[in-house]
């Protein structure tokens, strides 16, 4: 792997957070409540997005840049698991078991969709 594509991953990683952010927060401020929605907006459309790149077979360096770097850094399994452990803090069980149950389930199909959609293109 040259320097080239470690720069790479670490102009794109940023990207990928920033992108995160804005789009957390746009969906928070839009439809926010108690339910974590911005997060399960970006994980979902992250793990769709894994599965087209998935289904293209993209290189290995392209691979490192779109998934693990753009993908790896706008997805994020920390602030997923911060959100439902505070809903569980606050005596919010509906929603914390909502925030596992809905992530994993819709997260899974995403990719899953993703997958096909990518093996197609």
């Amino acid at each position: 792997m040259t320097a080239l594509v470690w720069i790479g991953v670490g102009v794109i990683g940023g990207v990928g957070a920033l992108a995160r952010f804005l789009i957390d927060g746009a969906v928070g401020s839009r439809w926010g409540g108690r339910y974590p929605l911005g997060t399960l907006v970006v994980n979902i459309s992250g793990a769709f997005l894994l599965g087209v790149l998935v289904g293209l077979g993209p290189s290995t360096d392209a691979m490192r840049l779109a998934g693990t770097a753009l993908l790896g850094s706008y997805t994020t399994f920390s602030t997923w698991m911060l959100e439902t452990h505070r809903a569980a803090e606050d005596a919010q069980d509906l929603t914390a078991a909502a925030n596992v149950v809905l992530s994993l389930v819709l997260g899974v199909a995403g990719a899953a969709l993703g997958r096909v959609v990518g093996g197609q293109l």
